[in-house]
């Protein structure tokens, strides 16, 4: 511990202070306060395995580009093979010279293995569901992996199995219109005189949904295929360019039925449904390993609503303060109409992001270098983009959602109560400066191979620790402002909730954006964003429950470590430390700050919430 304490991260100089009306800090700065003491970085590599964990990841990408056709049986084999190889070498590591951060990336490595295997499995099953849907998808793959084998190619008869492939479409799209139509008699209650010609195929939206995604997939992959022969061999041309024509326009229009017919998503954007794919509660159980996390999935929902009781009181609280009683969604309203004009959001996000950087650096709580203050761009957010994240997102940059003119008068009040003062002061900081940003701008310079291990719990759960702190030390003042930040506290324990609960196979995503508006005080439409970004398949399962989970993990932490005495840290010392580790579970974190060697068959442990 001494050493990890006298160890200086070498970030650079705090911010000097900046009022809103003085010009950005940027605009002055000398170019040369970006270059850090570079004698001071010259040292060796903190982990022993780090160039190993490099090799993996350049590694895992080969295979993965030469067995490109995703879920195809070659796919499967090879990368299960390559994970399995590369875990039983692990394994012959001499482990007992490793030190602190060697363990860890042994330990990170071993884990994801294990779950990369796990996901394989859970890959095949979900590709088995589908099957029916594409029963032509491993003759496409084989297409494109002879190519990978660089076996010569049959123009004649690859002509021949494209064909098939076209047929094979139309017969699976006869089979679900009649089970469509068989559905919809039944729910009449009408029998349907006339046999019908094909056997009816019935599925659930949720496959139908995957099953448009990898279409998609089989699409490129055969485009890809074609475009390396056509005009090279003539005799490619002649046999495969009009197969390949009806082919395409065949997974278009297919495409289009499942998605629209079978799912039920209008093509015009309006009113389209919000379609998830629960992993179920062995599935949660297992990405809760990978994020060496000890506490089941109903553990975590009962953690959520303990801190939503924390949360109840100080809504009220603040509502009183407001003079409204303890009518907190009155409050809540009030807060909403408090938006600024067309025009005027990004100059308030400059004003909000200056003050929290001026903050934190003053008052020592985490370095924040000059290049890492000055290099953050504002960007505006489309209005496609607001309908999946209705709020700001951040990392380099920050995104601001705000109304565009393009957009209804019920979207445009919408978006602007959903983005008002006091919720954007408690999100500008999150995205940037202590937030986002500067944990992006550290992680791309301190323990980069560590991005392999990436998860919510250290990404999220670091900007929601701040939301914390920051609270804690009253950087939120007035009751508006308070309130602004209890709405987000709440969020942040409703996304543990609703996203669990769906998993588990209890909520339906309409269930899901209920909870959101009436629990947590959400638009609809945002509440919708909101459930619809969360299941879409752009973020894995258990992100939504590492916001406040994480922030969490990092609570306890900072209360063993952080103090004066023996053994302890100081807040800059913490959170420098936190930022220089990389990403990974914060029990790891933990390990590392304390200086643990870990074992080599370490076991995750830690009941951070007791």
């Amino acid at each position: 511990m001494q050493k990890l304490r006298v160890r200086q991260l070498v970030l650079g100089c705090v911010l000097g202070s900046v009022s809103a009306a003085e010009p950005n800090p940027a605009a002055t700065r000398a170019a040369a306060d970006y270059v850090p003491d570079v004698a001071a970085l010259a040292v060796p590599a903190a982990s022993e395995l780090r160039e190993l964990v490099e090799r993996y990841v350049t590694d895992r990408a080969e295979v993965d580009r030469f067995a490109s056709v995703k879920s195809s049986v070659l796919h499967q084999k090879r990368l299960r093979e390559f994970l399995t190889a590369w875990r039983t070498r692990l394994a012959a590591v001499d482990y007992e010279r490793l030190g602190v951060d060697g363990r860890i990336d042994a330990t990170l490595l071993r884990t994801r293995l294990e779950h990369e295997l796990r996901l394989l499995d859970r890959e095949a099953k979900r590709a088995a569901e589908v099957a029916p849907l594409l029963p032509f998808a491993e003759d496409i793959a084989r297409l494109q992996e002879a190519r990978r084998f660089l076996e010569p190619v049959d123009p004649k008869a690859a002509a021949v199995t494209l064909d098939e492939v076209r047929k094979s479409i139309e017969r699976t799209r006869a089979a679900l219109e009649a089970g469509l139509k068989a559905a919809k008699d039944g729910d009449k209650g009408a029998a349907d005189p006339k046999p019908a010609k094909v056997a009816p195929l019935a599925v659930s939206k949720v496959v139908a949904f995957r099953a448009a995604g990898r279409l998609d997939e089989l699409k490129k992959s055969l485009d890809e295929w074609v475009k390396v022969y056509d005009g090279y061999d003539p005799a490619f041309g002649w046999w495969i360019r009009e197969p390949h024509k009806q082919v395409t326009e065949a997974f278009a229009e297919y495409g289009k039925f499942l998605r629209e017919k079978v799912v039920g998503i209008d093509p015009k954007g309006k009113d389209e449904p919000v379609i998830g794919d629960p992993i179920g509660r062995d599935g949660l159980m297992a990405d809760l390993v990978n994020e060496m996390i000890v506490y089941s999935p109903e553990e975590l929902i009962a953690l959520a609503e303990r801190e939503f009781k924390w949360v109840d009181t100080e809504l009220k609280r603040a509502a009183g303060e407001m003079g409204l009683g303890d009518d907190w969604k009155a409050a809540l309203e009030k807060v909403k109409q408090d938006y600024v004009e067309p025009g005027r959001q990004p100059a308030v996000v400059r004003d909000l992001a200056l003050e929290a950087a001026r903050y934190v650096s003053e008052r020592r709580l985490v370095t924040v270098p000059p290049l890492a203050a000055d290099v953050w761009l504002l960007r505006m957010m489309p209005p496609e983009q607001q309908k999946v994240a209705p709020f700001f997102l951040g990392g380099n940059d920050i995104l601001v959602a705000f109304p565009t003119d393009a957009m209804s008068q019920e979207e445009k009040l919408s978006s602007l109560r959903a983005n008002n003062r006091h919720f954007a002061r408690a999100t500008v900081f999150h995205e940037l400066v202590p937030g986002h940003h500067l944990q992006w701008w550290a992680r791309a310079r301190f323990n980069p191979h560590r991005d392999l291990f990436s998860t919510p719990f250290w990404v999220e759960g670091w900007a929601v620790w701040w939301e914390f702190h920051l609270w804690d030390l009253k950087f939120i003042a007035t009751p508006e402002d308070r309130m602004g930040a209890l709405f987000w506290r709440a969020h942040r324990c409703a996304r543990i909730i609703f996203s669990l609960k769906f998993h588990l196979g209890e909520w339906t995503p309409s269930q899901c954006i209920d909870f959101l508006v009436e629990r947590v005080g959400h638009e609809r439409a945002s509440a919708t964003g909101e459930v619809r970004r969360s299941f879409n398949g752009s973020y894995p399962p258990l992100y939504q429950a590492g916001y406040m989970l994480g922030a969490m993990q990092l609570r306890g932490l900072y209360g063993q470590l952080v103090g004066t005495g023996p053994g302890k840290m100081t807040e800059q010392q913490f959170h420098d430390e936190i930022l220089r580790g990389g990403p990974m579970p914060i029990e790891l974190v933990r390990a590392r700050l304390m200086q643990t060697k870990l074992p080599k068959e370490f076991k995750p442990a830690w009941k951070f919430a007791d």
